[in-house]
C-alpha cells in the first residue's frame, strides 16, 4: 500500500450481479444486445486487437457496457453505452473518451457534468490465472483516472472483497509518472488494499505495457517487461487469499473521485484511454 492512497473506489460495483445476459451496474439495468454471445458461450481464452473500422463499436461477443454513475467513490461521470464515449479509432485502438458535458443524466451530485465509458467482460470471459496484458496510452490532466483491472465472478453472491480485486494498472492524473498495482480482498480493501507503484516516464506521452502474471498463490506486476512487485497469501496478514478463483477484466476511465480528486481550471477536455490491445494467455 502506498501513502498516495485515500480511501478510494471500492464499492463502486459491489452491485454489480453478473449475470449473463444482464447487469445490474451501477444502478442501470443493462441487457446485452442481441449481437452479443449466447449467455453460456463464455471465451475459453481472449485477445482483442480492436481491429474494426474509425467509429465501430467494441465486439459484443466480448466486452459488455456498464452505465450510470458512482456515488461510492464520488466519481463525477456518467457511464454511457454505444460508441459516444467508446469506439475503435479505424487504426487498431480502443478510445475510451472522458467529455465535460451535460446528456441530461442525473449523478449523485445533481446535473452529470462529465461522460466516459466502462467496459467489463463479465459473462463473455474469465479466468483464473495467466498472463493478463493491455498496452494502453494513458490520459491526463487533474481529476483523471483510468484502469485496468479484474473482480472475481462471484461478486454477485460473495459480494466485495470477498469476490477478489486485482487492479492490474491505475493512474491518477496529479501522478503522471507513477502507475498502481493492487490487490482488495476480505481485511484488506479500500484504503487498506496491498500493493506497489512503479515509477516511469509521463504515462500519457506513449504506449506502455501493463501486465501481471498470475498463478493460484502468486500474482506478479510489470510495466513494460519490468517486474516491480509480487503478491502471495503471505502478504495478506493471515486474511484469506482470494484470488484462486475466475474473474473477469474491466477497463474504464472515471473523472473524479476521493482518491484522484475533481477535475480543475487547468483539465483539458476530452481525455482519452487509448487501449492497443488486450491479451490473455
Amino acid at each position: 500500500m502506498t501513502s498516495t492512497r485515500n480511501s478510494r473506489r471500492w464499492w463502486r460495483t459491489a452491485r454489480l450481479l453478473a449475470a449473463p445476459a444482464t447487469l445490474l451496474v451501477l444502478g442501470a439495468v443493462v441487457a446485452a444486445p442481441q449481437s452479443q454471445a449466447a449467455p453460456n458461450a463464455v471465451l475459453a481464452s481472449f485477445s482483442d486487437d480492436f481491429d474494426g473500422p474509425a467509429g465501430s463499436g467494441v465486439d459484443g461477443g466480448k466486452w459488455v457496457h456498464e452505465t450510470g454513475d458512482n456515488v461510492n467513490n464520488h466519481e463525477r461521470q456518467w457511464y454511457t453505452d454505444g460508441t459516444a464515449n467508446a469506439a475503435l479509432d479505424g487504426q487498431g485502438h480502443l478510445v475510451i473518451t472522458a467529455k465535460k458535458e451535460n446528456i441530461g443524466k442525473n449523478c449523485w451530485y445533481g446535473t452529470c457534468e462529465y461522460t466516459s465509458a466502462r467496459l467489463n467482460t463479465s459473462g463473455k470471459f474469465s479466468t483464473s490465472s495467466g498472463h493478463v496484458e493491455a498496452r494502453m496510452k494513458l490520459p491526463r490532466g487533474q481529476g483523471m483516472w483510468p484502469a485496468f483491472w479484474m473482480l472475481g465472478t462471484d461478486i454477485g453472491t460473495a459480494g466485495w472483497p470477498q469476490c477478489g480485486e486485482i487492479d492490474v494498472m491505475e493512474n491518477v492524473g496529479f501522478e503522471p509518472n507513477t502507475v498502481h498495482g493492487t490487490i482488495h480482498g476480505p481485511g484488506y480493501s479500500g484504503s487498506g488494499g496491498i500493493g506497489a507503484a512503479y515509477t516511469g516516464p509521463n504515462f500519457s506521452d506513449d504506449f506502455h505495457t501493463y501486465a501481471v502474471d498470475w498463478s493460484t498463490d502468486k500474482i506478479v506486476w510489470s510495466v513494460d517487461g519490468n517486474a516491480y512487485q509480487t503478491r502471495t497469501p503471505a502478504d495478506v496478514g493471515g486474511n484469506q487469499w482470494v484470488f484462486n478463483h475466475e474473474f473477469f477484466v474491466i477497463l474504464n476511465l472515471a473523472v473524479g473521485g476521493y482518491w484522484p480528486g475533481d477535475p480543475d481550471a487547468s483539465t483539458q477536455f476530452p481525455q482519452q484511454l487509448v487501449v492497443d490491445y488486450v491479451h490473455v494467455s
